[in-house]
């Protein structure tokens, strides 16, 4: 068993999502940042789909009533055990009894901490991603208790490391593809879009990405159509907005830009003041997932 001391800050349970139910409005969600969250499981033998423990900017405080094998993955957290540094990228044995703790990041925003045999949680429609409204829970809190799942091995200590991602978020370049609305635009609305530098907003989160700017854009309302993370849209007024995991399943407002899986993983990770911009690319030349 696991209790959560310090619940931190948004701290849920995620896998890699919940499919196959967006015609009944039921948004994807699963980790924001997907390769990070996999990069945990990975340290630990785990299935990529395990369950795993996603938190941002302030971290848990997690007491092991168990002994436990644990992999960290994501923004560069400093995560202690009964106050000893441990490193990330890297599986770790933790002692029942001891503290594990983390602080907040010197970069990046969300990490993520895998457990050997992966958390135990309820699925819900094929998912163990929280989400209010299907799951019972949206969030973790301070008094929880969590459990690891005992179906499979006892945990014993590995040496399994992951090439660490700290590299790939010192990008601002978002990749896009063109959206379905995009050329509908005016030439010109569409040359600012690819050339501006936005601000992301401090009302960012797992629903959508709110992105400041100064130009003087704007779209017409479209027939609600179908949406999704990495969909980005521009309101009437000009807001330009990207949605996220726990985004809705239709909208209307004009579909400008689609996100890369890569790219969706790369804003999770954005804090709020980051600048960021577009950088379109070719789906034919793709290969970045």
């Amino acid at each position: 068993m696991i209790k959560i001391i310090v619940s931190g800050l948004h701290s849920s349970l995620q896998d890699l999502g919940r499919f196959g139910h967006r015609d009944c409005g039921v948004p994807v969600s699963g980790a924001m940042d997907l390769r990070s969250a996999a990069n945990a499981n990975a340290l630990v033998g785990n299935d990529p789909n395990a369950t795993v423990l996603e938190f941002m900017a302030s971290g848990p405080v997690l007491e092991f009533n168990e002994a436990a094998v644990i992999g960290i993955s994501g923004a560069m957290f400093s995560p202690k055990i009964d106050g000893k540094n441990i490193g990330m990228n890297t599986s770790v044995g933790i002692k029942e009894g001891s503290t594990l703790s983390f602080g907040s990041p010197s970069k990046g925003l969300r990490a993520y901490l895998a457990i050997k045999g992966g958390f135990s949680a309820s699925i819900m429609l094929g998912s163990s991603s929280y989400y209010k409204g299907v799951t019972e829970e949206g969030r973790l809190r301070k008094n929880d208790t969590l459990y690891i799942d005992q179906s499979g091995d006892k945990p014993s200590e590995t040496s399994r490391t992951v090439v660490k991602t700290v590299l790939r978020f010192d990008s601002n370049e978002i990749e896009v593809f063109k959206g379905p609305e995009f050329d509908l635009l005016p030439r010109s609305i569409q040359n600012k879009l690819k050339n501006a530098s936005f601000t992301i907003d401090a009302q960012s989160n797992r629903m959508a990405y709110w992105l400041e700017h100064s130009e003087d854009i704007s779209a017409k309302d479209i027939i609600t159509a179908p949406v999704q993370p990495g969909t980005v849209q521009i309101t009437p007024v000009g807001k330009v907005i990207v949605l996220m995991r726990d985004a809705q399943t239709t909208g209307g407002y004009a579909r400008i830009f689609q996100l890369s899986k890569s790219a969706i993983d790369l804003l999770a990770q954005k804090r709020a003041g980051e600048k960021v911009s577009f950088k379109m690319i070719d789906p034919l030349f793709h290969t970045h997932t």
